[in-house]
């Protein structure tokens, strides 16, 4: 796991799974948030297209894969009083969501 603030400018992914359960309502949220991430230089490089599960449970059916200049600013992104008032449209009931912000590189050596 990479600190908050460690300082290197590797790009970052935002990676959440997720399982709608209220279209309608989870439109209110989708309908916000691409101008929520260009602020924060977010690029949705894969939302809600062809998948298959290659390993693991079915548990979700929705993938959203999103790039940022930095790992500082997803964070700050998904924290942003803008993105959690959106995000209170899903998290009323509307679906499930697992997040992950990811730091490019390999740090496993």
């Amino acid at each position: 796991m990479s600190p908050l603030g460690k300082g290197n400018n590797m790009p970052a992914y935002w990676i959440a799974r997720s399982r709608i359960s209220d279209p309608v309502a989870y439109k209110r949220y989708t309908d916000q948030v691409p101008g929520i991430l260009a602020r924060y230089g977010g690029k949705v490089l894969a939302r809600g297209g062809r998948y298959e599960i290659m390993e693991g449970p079915a548990t979700f059916h929705r993938f959203v894969v999103i790039e940022f200049p930095t790992f500082e600013q997803g964070v700050a992104c998904f924290r942003s009083p803008e993105y959690d008032a959106a995000a209170a449209h899903r998290r009323g009931g509307a679906g499930e969501v697992e997040t992950v912000m990811l730091e490019a590189g390999e740090f496993t050596k």
